[in-house]
Parts: structure tokens; C-alpha cells; sequence
């Protein structure tokens, strides 16, 4: 429950009131009012929902369905002149956020927060942070990949952050869960349309940063998009940061007076005797540690999870545990063909993350390395350059081009597009697990490699604005071992 007279203070206070237009209906004070729900989807409005009119698509047709359902009032930039009042704001985002908050009773000050934002890299950190929390707190858990507000019950979220309103929604469960603990992610999109606005977290992760997420429905250009990342920093009470990545002075000198901690070669906190599933580290995690993810990022994710859940009550023990026990569906996943060749699954999606896992099956595998890839349609069109420039470099690996979350796009189209800056033969291959089959298909020998990249653990292709059903990446590789 919230009342009317709560909203307009919280409002107010933020400067984001401009005015209330009661088309006639209220003439006197409006203490009597009170909302039991908060909503953006007009299909679960009542005649007690505060309904909140956003979006660039927002359509004048979904208050009238909303009011035929019994809604009274709602929220908005303009008044869209339906009969029945509007509480008109500056910012209808910002003002959902801080709503939100207090309707379900300002569940972020009951949890100790720990965020994560990088370019790549969030959803292993993240997990890598869970598992060594739930040593010792009732851990949530809000990922790209699984969701856990209860620390049994999982589920997939549609965005790496959450909308505001299900993001508290969500605190509140965890909350009620007897959860002590948050660990999530927060994308820069989460900051450039306002999903965390007004939340300040314990502790702030920036892992790397790489241009990405550049588009006519992202960021116009790299700089926007890294000072929507560098915000989680500005939001935070303790920093951890990586020295070794792009652009570190800027982020060094923006939290010189935060507590803060650094980790790689510009900091105490750095990896020594790095092995495949085993590394040693120096600073404040001095000790050896075992580790299931190969790959010298993953060690270096594992690093600054330790170092931020330390600052939230983990021993170094916990920390020990944790790294030892994580697995992350999607990321550096391993499978072995009858032949002995390895199958390497992993999410990397964009340029930089595709070089790193290549770098990390090169070191490993030492014979034929085939490569399946496509890249998404209608978002994130750079990461195409990207790839062809990359694969331009490794005349040694046979690539097999198809269908990644296609969209609107033809997936042989963005083939030829990633294909134009490469200048040896590849193989076009539209059908995803009929790529995924013939890649594996040229292996001999337990030095051969494929590589599988994209999809992770997604069990789903984006075809014209819809998921469609797709078995996923290893249950496809699995089929052909």
C-alpha cells in the first residue's frame, strides 16, 4: 500500500513533480487515496493500481484497455487526456524507481548489495560471488543466466537488470526469503534508461570495459556508453576495479576518494602460477585456489569477486570454497567427442571476449580448431567488424558463420556482412545445429578443438521480434560426440 500524499513527497523531493490534472474528478484534498499495486503493464492493472505510462512505444490504446479493467490514476510525462487524473513527472523512469522503492517498503536497505558491470564478464563474477557468499549468508542471486531470490528455486530473467519496479519487487521476495545478501548485475543500459536510479550498492565491480552495446537503440557512441558504466562506481559505497583494463586512469582518479580496491598488475591484488584449473594469488586473497573455469579472465573474475565479497563478511576460506565451487552454464563449458576432441561453449559475443576464448583453446589445444559463430540482428551491429577483423587474424581456424538470435535480420546477410573483412574461406552454414554438427564433424584427434560461441546456455533463437525454441548449444554439441 502507498498513498497518494507519500508519491507527491517522494516526487517533490527529487524535483521530478510537475503537476497533478484531475480532469474535474478531485476537488479537494487527495489523502483519501491509496494504491495496493504499481504498475507498467496495463493487462495487470485494477481499480487500485498506480499505472505508470512509459516507453517509446507507449500507446494511448493501453490506458483506455487499463481503465476499462477499473484503473483511476496514473502516472506519466503528458497527459494523455483519458478522464481520469494523471500525475504528471519529469521523468517517468526515475519516478517509477523511487516509487517503487517505497511500496515494497525499501528492501534495499535490508540487504547488503554487491554489484557487477563490465563489458564482459558479469555473469561469471556474478556467480563466482553467489557461491562464496552462500558460504556463510542467504544468498539472491539476479543474473543474465539465473535468477535465485529463495537460494532453490531458479529462473531465467529477460534482461541482465531488471526493470525498477520488478527489480524491488524482486528485493522485497529476496527479502522476505530471509535472504541477507544480493549479488547482480547491472548493465549500462540498466543506468541509460534508469532501472537502478536512486540505489546505491555496498560494493561496485568494474571488470573491463570494450566497446559494445553501440547502436541507433543503444549508445550512440563509446563514451556514453562507458560513463553509463562508470555511474555503478559513482553509486557505490566500495569500489573493486581492474588496473589491467582499458581506460583504468580515468576510473582511478574518479574513486580516489572511495574506499576502493584495485586487482592485476597496477595493484598488490594480482594471480601468480596460473594453470588451468588452479592459481595462486598475492594482496588481501594471498593463498592458492582451485578453480573449475579455465581461462585466465575467469581467475581474474574469481579475484575481484573474492575481493568485493570481503568486504561483505567472507572469510578467505569462503572465498577458497566458493571459487572452487562454481560452474556457470554457458561459460568455458567443456565436452569431450569420442575422439577426444574438446568442445568449448561460451557466450562470447562480442570482439574482444571471442579473443580471449580463442587465446585460451590455442594454449590448450594444439591441433585443427574449428569455429561456429554468427552475430546478433539489430543490436550490437559493430561486434560484425569486430569478429571479421578477429578471424581475419587466424587464417588456422576453419569458421562456420550462422544464425545467432537473427531477429529481423537475415542471419546469412550478417554472415556476408562478418565475412567481408575476412580474406580466407569460410563456411556459411544458416542452420545453427547443422553448423554445430558439420564443425565437429572434421575433428580427429583428442589436440582438435570447436568452439562454439554466442548462445551459451540460451535455449532460445530470436527470429522476428520472437523466441523460438532452440535445444541450446550443448545439448545440440552432445548429440554429435
Amino acid at each position: 500500500m502507498i498513498k497518494i500524499e507519500t508519491i507527491l513527497d517522494i516526487l517533490k523531493k527529487d524535483g521530478l513533480f510537475r503537476e497533478i490534472i484531475d480532469q474535474g474528478y478531485y476537488h479537494y484534498n487527495y489523502s483519501d487515496v491509496i494504491f495496493d499495486s504499481i504498475s507498467y503493464d496495463s493487462r495487470t492493472t485494477k481499480e487500485n493500481t498506480l499505472f505508470f505510462a512509459k516507453g517509446a512505444a507507449f500507446k494511448k490504446e493501453y490506458l483506455f484497455s487499463a481503465i476499462a479493467q477499473g484503473l483511476g490514476w496514473y502516472v506519466a510525462e503528458q497527459d494523455y487526456e483519458v478522464g481520469i487524473p494523471v500525475i504528471v513527472v519529469n521523468n517517468i523512469k526515475k519516478a517509477m524507481s523511487l516509487i517503487a522503492m517505497e511500496f515494497y517498503g525499501n528492501p534495499q536497505d535490508k540487504l547488503k548489495i554487491l554489484a557487477f558491470t563490465g563489458t564482459k564478464g558479469k555473469t561469471t563474477a556474478a556467480y563466482f560471488a553467489y557461491h562464496i557468499l552462500s558460504q556463510r549468508y542467504p544468498t539472491a542471486l539476479l543474473s543474465t543466466m539465473n535468477t535465485t531470490l529463495d537460494g532453490k528455486t531458479f529462473f531465467k530473467s529477460s534482461f541482465s537488470t531488471p526493470e525498477n519496479i520488478d527489480l524491488f519487487n524482486m528485493m522485497a521476495q529476496a527479502v522476505k526469503n530471509g535472504r541477507t545478501h544480493l549479488v547482480m548485475e547491472v548493465s549500462s543500459q540498466a543506468y541509460l534508461v534508469n532501472r537502478v536510479y536512486g540505489l546505491t550498492f555496498d560494493v561496485g565491480v568494474f571488470l573491463n570495459i570494450t566497446p559494445d552495446h553501440i547502436g541507433p537503440i543503444e549508445h550512440p557512441n563509446f563514451e556514453d556508453y562507458f560513463y553509463h558504466k562508470r555511474l555503478l562506481m559513482k553509486n557505490s559505497r566500495a569500489v573493486v576495479i581492474n588496473s589491467d583494463m582499458d581506460h583504468f586512469s580515468v576510473l582511478k582518479e574518479q574513486v580516489e576518494n572511495q574506499e576502493h580496491d584495485f586487482y592485476g598488475s597496477q595493484s598488490s591484488n594480482q594471480i601468480e602460477n596460473s594453470k588451468a584449473f588452479s592459481f595462486s594469488a598475492t594482496g588481501k586473497l594471498a593463498g592458492d585456489y582451485d578453480i573449475q573455469l579455465i581461462g585466465h579472465f575467469n581467475q581474474e573474475n574469481a579475484v575481484a569477486a573474492g575481493l568485493a565479497c570481503l568486504r561483505l563478511g567472507a572469510s578467505l576460506d569462503d572465498i577458497k570454497k566458493g571459487i572452487a565451487a562454481t560452474r556457470v552454464p554457458g561459460r568455458m563449458e567443456v565436452l569431450t567427442q569420442k575422439n577426444g576432441a574438446k568442445v568449448f561453449i561460451d557466450y562470447a559475443h562480442n570482439g574482444d571476449s571471442l579473443k580471449k576464448l580463442i587465446s585460451v583453446v590455442e594454449t590448450h589445444q594444439t591441433g585443427k580448431i574449428a569455429l561456429v559463430l554468427g552475430s546478433t540482428g539489430n543490436k550490437g551491429e559493430s561486434r560484425r567488424k569486430d569478429f571479421g577483423l578477429l578471424l581475419d587474424q587466424h587464417p588456422e581456424i576453419q569458421v562456420f558463420l550462422t544464425a545467432d538470435d537473427p531477429n529481423y535480420e537475415d542471419p546469412m546477410a550478417i554472415a556476408d556482412e562478418i565475412s567481408s573483412y575476412i580474406h580466407h574461406p569460410v563456411e556459411k552454414i544458416a542452420d545453427r545445429e547443422q553448423a554445430i554438427k558439420t564443425a565437429m564433424a572434421i575433428t580427429s584427434q583428442a589436440e582438435d578443438a570447436v568452439i562454439i560461441a554466442g548462445k551459451g546456455a540460451d535455449c532460445y533463437q530470436i527470429v522476428q521480434g520472437k523466441k523460438e525454441d532452440y535445444p541450446g548449444d550443448a545439448a545440440i554439441a552432445e548429440r554429435y560426440l
